[in-house]
C-alpha cells in the first residue's frame, strides 16, 4: 500500500478511536496511524478497537489500540478509582474487550 493511502485510512481509524476514548475520559490524544514495521509496507492501524491500561507512578492511561497493540488514542492519568469507572462504562456500553500484550505507543 502507498505511504499516504496507509496515512489517510489509519488517521480515519484514529479519530475515530480518540472521538469514542474522548466520549469516556473527557479528552483523548491521538496516537499512532500507521503499523509499526521495519520494513518498507505501509500499513494503517488496524480497524478493530479494544483497550489497554497502563500503569505509571502518576497514575493510569488509558488507549484505545488495534489487535496488534498499536495504540490510536490516549487519554492520561487517572487516579485508580476513575480509571476503574471509566473501564466499567467501556466494557459495559461499548462490550470492549481488553488488550493485555505489549502497547505500541508514539512515545
Amino acid at each position: 500500500m502507498q505511504y499516504f493511502v496507509a496515512l489517510k485510512i489509519g488517521e480515519k481509524r484514529v479519530k475515530a478511536a480518540q472521538e469514542l476514548l474522548t466520549r469516556y475520559t473527557g479528552h483523548a490524544m491521538p496516537a499512532l496511524a500507521l503499523k509499526d514495521n521495519k520494513n518498507n509496507i505501509w500499513e494503517p492501524v488496524g480497524e478493530e478497537i479494544l483497550y489497554a491500561v497502563v500503569k505509571e507512578d502518576t497514575g493510569y492511561m488509558i488507549a484505545f489500540c488495534d489487535s496488534k497493540g498499536i495504540a490510536k488514542s490516549i487519554a492520561q492519568w487517572f487516579s485508580e478509582d476513575l480509571k476503574n469507572e471509566i473501564i466499567t462504562k467501556i466494557k459495559a456500553e461499548q462490550n470492549m474487550q481488553e488488550y493485555f500484550g505489549k502497547l505500541s505507543l508514539p512515545i
